[in-house]
């Protein structure tokens, strides 16, 4: 029962990569970040160790639970005076998700949930990218998860820019989030029990290449 439970309610998370839904906007810390206008224009690559996919969705009316990807890769060609010109392109190794319990996690990665065996990766590309204030904008992209591309629009803020002070590298962090079907993907085991609509929020950690 616990098995059925407990994973039922990550595998929901299938309706991976998209991102949060009226999240509070939390305050951009202090120390070395810069105003938005500062951002430095070039091509960014993903910082793994602290860009991240949450996930969340409703477990049989009772709870919302929620669960991370991580071991991210991709690139991100920004340029602030023209935001819409912004190209990005992530993927995550579906293998790479966590739960609070081993077993679930071995239970979302076979061929009854997100099958990383088949299909290893999700990836989101960008199409177009729309300015929606000094520090936010829409993201319209390509998500691509479980063998099944869909469009898929993400909410993002810049939180900050400047020099890491451990690594001396520019960088650049946001967060997105957006809600997703997880059966529009193919990943429907347990729907409607546990929840079909996914919340994804979205932490990531850009370092400029050149």
């Amino acid at each position: 029962m616990f098995r059925k439970t407990v994973f039922a309610g990550t595998a929901l998370f299938a309706a991976l990569v998209a991102i949060p839904q009226a999240r509070a906007e939390a305050p951009a810390p202090k120390g070395g970040i810069s105003a938005p206008g500062a951002v430095q224009a070039g091509r960014y690559t993903v910082e793994p160790y602290h860009t991240q996919v949450e996930f969340t969705l409703m477990h049989m009316g009772f709870t919302a639970f929620s669960g991370f990807f991580s071991q991210a890769s991709g690139t991100l060609v920004l340029d602030p005076a023209h935001i819409e010109a912004t190209k990005l392109d992530v993927t995550l190794p579906i293998a790479s998700v966590q739960t609070t319990a081993a077993k679930l996690d071995s239970e979302l990665k076979s061929a009854d949930w997100f099958d990383a065996a088949k299909y290893p990766s999700a990836r989101f590309v960008s199409t177009h990218v729309t300015r929606t204030g000094s520090s936010t904008a829409t993201i319209t992209g390509d998500l691509t998860l479980h063998g099944v591309t869909r469009p898929v629009t993400l909410k993002a803020r810049l939180i900050g820019s400047g020099v890491n002070p451990l690594d001396k590298k520019e960088t650049v962090g946001f967060e997105g989030s957006t809600v997703i079907s997880r059966s529009a993907f193919g990943v429907s085991r347990y729907v409607p029990l546990v929840g079909d609509q996914v919340t994804l929020h979205i932490a990531g950690a850009f370092e400029k290449a050149s």
